[in-house]
This record gives C-alpha cells, structure tokens and sequence, in this order.
C-alpha cells in the first residue's frame, strides 16, 4: 500500500528521493533564493513515468532528468499545502533505478519558509540577515522536494552570498572560495552524510560570528550577542554526554548553535548539526537552558527516528521531551525531573482548557486531513506523549528499564521514519514478558480521544509544594491580607519555581487588580528578564485587568516573536476591552516585521481574517 501524507502532494511509494544537489545564490535585493535541485530519486516500482513533488509559490523555470528536458506542470495551488509539480519522465524508470532530477527555481519574497531582514531589523544595524524554517511543512516553499517526514534524504549545498556574509545550514561545512561568476560573492559549501527528512533542511546567512563553547560546539550569533550566548550555552557539552550515555551514540559529528533574531517562531528548532534558538533564551543565569536540552535530545528522537507523518509528531517531541527530562534529572536531581514533568501536566491542562476538551486537535493521534499542521500545533504531543511515557516507566518498572527501552527502540529504527504502529508493536516485543500489564493500558482513551489523559502519572511534588502553597496564599487572599505578602516570600524559591507559581496562578480565575499590583510592590516581576517568568506575570497583569500592564505586555508581543509568548498575549489584551484597539494597532503595526507563519496565526488568533485559530502553547 502506498504510503498517504495528508500535509503532501509526493507519493513516496512510488518513488524516493535519496540525494540532494543544491546550488543556489541568496539575493538579497529581490528577497529570493535562485538556483538548482538536483535530486537522486530511486523508483519503488516498474513502469514509472511520472513524477508528483511539493512545491509552494516557487516558480519553476526548467526541469532536466538525466541531461533530458522534461515536460512539467504546477497543479492547483492548495490553501496551505502549495502546489504539486508533476514531472513526466522522458523514458520509462524500472523498480530500484536511480535517476537525477535538476530543477531550475526560484523562490518567492513571500516564501513562508524565509525571514528576509533588513539591516536596521538585525542588532548590528549594518547588514541583511536571512533564515529559513521548515518545519512542518514549508521546506517547499525553499525548493521543490517530496516534502513529507516519510522521505529521508543526505544532502550537498553550495550557496553564493555577498563577501561580506557568513552562510550556515544544517550540515557540516565543508569551505569557502570565491564565486567564479561575482567577486564581490563567495560559495560556502555544506555537506549532509546523515540522511535527513526535509523538514531538517536549513539555511542562515547574516554578520555571523561564532566562539567555541566544546570539543563540537562552536555558538554562533551576530557580534552584539556571540559573548552572551556563549555564557549561556556553556553547559552544552555535559549535556550532550548525559544524552549520549541515556541514548547512544552521536551520530551527527557537529553541535552547533546558531542564536537567530527575535522574531524566530520557536524557542528552538532542532536543525542537524546547527540548532537554532531564540535570544529569549538569553536569561545570564542559564535558567532557560533546558531547551537547548531539548534539542539535544532531538538528535535522536526526531531527526535519527522520525515521525512518518505529522499526525504522529507525538513520537518526535514526546520522546524528546521525556529525553530532556531525563538529561535534566542528571544535571539538576530526580526532584528536578519530577517538578519539570509535573509542570509539563499543568501546561497540557492549560492548553486544553483553552483548546476545548472535546477539540479534535487534542488527540494524541489528530487527523490532520484538510489540516494545516501550523494551526494543529500545541503543547499536546509535547506533554501528553512524555505523561504516557512516565506513566508506561512507572508501569514497567522504573526510570532505568525505561531507558533500557528507549535506548533500544533508537537502535531499532535509526534512520527511518515510523508511525505509533510501528512504536507500539516494538514496545510490546520489548516488554514480552509484561504484555499482562500493556494491555491494561487504555491505548484508545490516550491516543485516540480528546482532552486530559485518562492517568495521571505519580509526580514527586517536593519542589512545587512551595509553588503551590504560595499561589494558593494568593487565590485566597483578602484586600486586608496583602500586607502579609513580602520579599521573602520567594527568597528561596528558583527561577524554575517563580515560572511554576505563576503558571500556577494562570489555572485559577483572574486575580483582582489590588492584588497583583501588590505582587508588583513585593516581588518587582517587572524587572525580572527571564523570559518566561516575565510572560506569564504579563499574561496575570493582563486577565487582572491592570492598566498599567498594557504597555509591557504589547512590548512583550511585539519585541520578540516566539508564539508562545506573542500569541496568548495578543489575545489577552483583545480579550481586555481597554487593551483591544492598542492590540489590533500594535499587531498592524508590526505584521511586515514579523515571520509569516506568526503573522499567519495572529491574524486568526485576532479575528482578522473572520477566522479564529486553535491557540498555541509551545
């Protein structure tokens, strides 16, 4: 049976591609990518004729095969999946041949895929800057391909920029030299031996500079960032040796990090050989470094095995997750891992109180027919896939044969791309002497059914009983209480702590305006810049309905663009009637400087386009 891709036009089980040859010049005048896709693709079966890629407002100029013109045609374009570009083939292809494919191309100023900054949106102020993000499904929109997390492929790149720019992607560099057709360019050149799915295919160029952080690590970032960045991530290395040890070996040679400017949509994006994070990171106490952890972790769960489709994208970032926990558990205690996890169950409850208990898009497994994997997206893979796999550790027994498991599944399917058949039918014969107690699992109410999960793992409370008992002091809290609270109040507690007793304060009903401006007398979150503690006291300021907060909350939303800061607080201040205009002003106001999947969002997130989005908490 052929393989189905619903978020794809390419038919896999027809043929594949195993190879990528990318030339192409980044021009920053016109804001496109023109070049050629070489592609190595393998027919899966006899008489083949006929070739369907992914395409998404590329203008395709020539198609060769072999040295061979080709006859091709851009089909429909589709709302949010592109167009399919079908290819004939000049000659008949047998099972198990191997043909070349060149494609002519050039890529849109309005690519979903591309960020196009001008030199004043960059912290230097003095050059363009350019990055790519393809995930779910806007690889596409960079160059044709069969974009779909089933196909995995290795790839060579030699990208021309201006001299006076550094190039990057997720692959090893492989040099420089001169562009033989411009002096005033060069070529960098990359080369990608692990086989990859496209989704992984990345590109950077900018005022880059890098400092060594580990014996494989180099942190990259433009001039005004570099030293920070490397106090940061200093802790980069031990954590790669935790993940190592849990998870096997490294198989990627290079870990680097590329810190990219503030509107990148993620707090981190898990591109081989080069991750790429968000400034909001950058919080001088290296209290946010779990994330770095997390991409990590993705070296193995994600990019070694994939998810099939993105209706399994459970299996790539609740292994990661459950993988950074564990990481964290050896830095920082079991209590640690416990507390980070326990955090994670209240994060899922409150994506589904806001998503809907009944919402379809909650499902471990969604159906994403007609779906756009970019509105499907939240927290639910992340935290409801890691709650199942602390519950199946507590089930089977304990955090060690857990990892013994995990450990082997990596093993098992390194390099390919798997559905939650193919990862339950191998859990079931790893665990063949447990089958009595899998099959007391409820598979159906965890994987296929809407809202909270149907167990609860066991969380060891000893870090969030302080987090708890604060906020709850909060919640009950009479006007003539307030003069209780002080400074000391949190004296002991962590950052890691303040983000969960504020998260905390986020699940109960809005706190009266007295109160958290008497938060703001005793504890000064205002001048706190830990990112995440800052967003969630604005996102309490906010729904408190305090003035004063305005202003700090849009700065908030418009300085950085990480969605799960920017999206939850535009829409709380246009759910405050004091706050809607300045919201919908604001968000115009930055739209053009935003990336387009973020503009795309917040424009339903707001109503903008009679549409409303599911919103998004990760």
């Amino acid at each position: 049976m052929a393989e189905v891709d619903p978020s794809s036009f390419a038919s896999p089980g027809c043929c594949r591609t195993h190879h990528l040859h990318l030339r192409c010049r980044v021009d920053f005048a016109s804001r496109s990518l023109r070049g050629t896709a070489a592609l190595t693709v393998r027919a899966e079966r006899d008489s083949l004729r006929r070739l369907v890629l992914d395409t998404k407002d590329l203008t395709i100029h020539k198609v060769v095969v072999n040295k061979q013109d080709a006859q091709f045609v851009l089909g429909e374009r589709h709302s949010f999946k592109g167009a399919p570009l079908e290819i004939t083939l000049p000659f008949e292809l047998g099972k198990g041949q191997d043909v070349v494919v060149e494609i002519t191309f050039e890529t849109s100023p309005r690519s979903s895929a591309l960020q196009w900054f001008t030199p004043e949106q960059t912290s230097g102020k003095r050059h363009p800057f350019l990055f790519s993000q393809c995930q779910a499904i806007h690889c596409r929109a960079v160059l044709p391909c069969q974009d779909t997390p089933s196909v995995k492929l290795t790839y060579y790149a030699e990208i021309s920029v201006p001299n006076e720019l550094v190039a990057l992607m997720s692959a090893k560099r492989d040099g420089d030299l001169p562009d033989p057709e411009e002096s005033t360019r060069k070529i960098y050149r990359f080369i990608q031996n692990v086989p990859i799915p496209c989704y992984l295919i990345a590109l950077v160029v900018g005022a880059l500079e890098s400092r060594e952080i580990g014996p494989r690590t180099l942190v990259w970032a433009e001039k005004e960032l570099v030293d920070k960045s490397a106090h940061e991530f200093s802790e980069t290395e031990a954590m790669l040796k935790i993940a190592e040890d849990l998870a096997g070996p490294y198989v990627w040679g290079q870990y680097d990090l590329l810190v990219l400017p503030p509107s990148f949509p993620y707090g981190g994006m898990e591109n081989p050989c080069l991750t790429f994070v968000t400034p909001t990171l950058l919080a001088g106490d290296r209290s946010l470094s779990n994330v770095i952890a997390h991409e990590i972790s993705h070296s193995w769960t994600g990019n070694l095995v994939t998810n099939k489709t993105w209706e399994h994208f459970w299996l790539n970032e609740g292994h990661t997750v459950y993988l950074e926990r564990r990481i964290g558990g050896r830095l920082f205690g079991e209590q640690f891992r416990h507390f980070q996890a326990q955090g994670g169950w209240r994060e899922l409850q409150n994506t589904i109180n806001t998503l809907g208990s009944t919402n379809p898009v909650t499902h471990l497994i969604p159906n994403l027919k007609e779906v756009d994997p970019d509105v499907a997206y939240s927290s639910v893979p992340y935290e409801k896939g890691s709650a199942l796999l602390l519950y199946l550790e507590q089930l089977l027994g304990g955090p060690d044969v857990f990892i013994g498991f995990l450990r082997a599944y990596i093993q098992q399917f390194a390099y390919k791309s798997i559905d939650t058949e193919d990862w339950k039918n191998f859990l079931y014969s790893y665990f063949k002497d447990k089958v009595d107690l899998l099959n007391k699992v409820d598979w159906n109410a965890w994987m296929n059914t809407p809202g909270m999960p149907p167990v609860k793992p066991t969380y060891d409370s000893t870090l969030s009983n302080a987090c708890v008992a604060l906020s709850q002091r909060w919640v009950k809290a009479m006007e003539n209480d307030l003069g209780s609270f002080s400074s000391a109040d949190i004296k002991e507690l962590s950052s890691h702590q303040l983000i969960e007793f504020l998260a905390l304060l986020l699940l109960e009903n809005p706190l009266p305006v007295s109160h958290v401006r008497r938060m703001q007398e005793v504890y000064d979150f205002n001048a706190v810049n830990n990112s995440e503690i800052r967003f969630r006291w604005l996102r309490l300021c906010i729904q408190a309905n305090w003035e004063d907060a305005i202003p700090l909350a849009l700065k908030m939303a418009t300085e950085q663009g990480r969605m799960k800061f920017t999206r939850p607080l535009f829409k709380d201040l246009y759910k405050f009637d004091k706050s809607r205009a300045q919201a919908v002003s604001a968000f115009h106001q930055h739209k053009a400087s935003m990336h387009p999947v973020t503009a795309m969002l917040v424009t339903k997130d707001l109503g903008l386009d009679g549409q409303t989005a599911q919103p998004l908490q990760t």
